[in-house]
């Protein structure tokens, strides 16, 4: 007895192999080659790096930069398209492919969001923004402050308080060389013989400049 039911048990595992080996080829024969590119609707644009998962099989793909996927489907099963800034679509294979490669165009829907509005202010609280609204000083403002700081006399001061840089200090030389490059073998011009020096004086006078300094 014990023969026969081992004669039983190995011809019910051949008959189970043999059914799983059809399920198998059964099942490879309804895999489809899905391809296909994601774009954006409001550009026509593709959308780099898209999440495509199919919740059937439960596996999925990112796209590449230039939208493009590639994965192995079968026939009814559902994708799921997610990017971020668009709405998550979805795609049901047909189930009525004969072919062994499917391509597609996806096309995402751009999602809108609306933000409640937010008022900033520069103080902490109401308190501080009425004190300093009512210390203000509204004649001050900063095109007045500006126009100040930046007049001849404001620039003259802080120029002659800088000290010198590189630029400066190779100009200076350069102009010292040129000078002596330009009197070379003679004597040194004298301001006393020009008469622009001394027109340039009379100005000076006349305007002032010379009873500040």
């Amino acid at each position: 007895m014990g023969f026969i039911r081992n004669i039983i048990l190995i011809i019910l595992a051949l008959i189970s192999v043999r059914s799983k080996a059809q399920d198998i080829a059964n099942n490879d024969s309804l895999l489809i080659q899905l391809s296909g590119v994601v774009i954006a609707e409001n550009t026509l644009e593709p959308a780099p790096y898209t999440t495509v998962y199919d919740r059937t099989q439960r596996r999925g793909v990112i796209s590449d930069y230039y939208g493009f996927f590639s994965l192995v489907t079968m026939p009814g099963d559902t994708l799921f398209f997610r990017y971020y800034g668009y709405r998550t679509s979805t795609f049901i294979v047909p189930d009525t492919l004969t072919e062994k490669r499917y391509s597609i165009i996806h096309m995402l829907e751009s999602d809108t969001l609306q933000l409640p509005e937010v008022e900033v202010y520069p103080w902490p609280s109401r308190e501080e923004f009425a004190k300093a609204f009512m210390e203000m000083d509204p004649y001050d403002d900063a095109l007045r402050r500006a126009q100040r700081q930046l007049s001849g006399e404001s620039l003259a001061f802080i120029a002659a308080r800088l000290e010198t840089d590189a630029g400066l200090s190779y100009a200076y030389t350069r102009n010292q060389m040129n000078t002596a490059l330009y009197t070379k073998g003679q004597l040194p011009g004298n301001n006393l013989l020009n008469p622009y020096a001394w027109a340039k004086l009379l100005e000076d006078w006349k305007s002032g400049k010379l009873s500040k300094q």
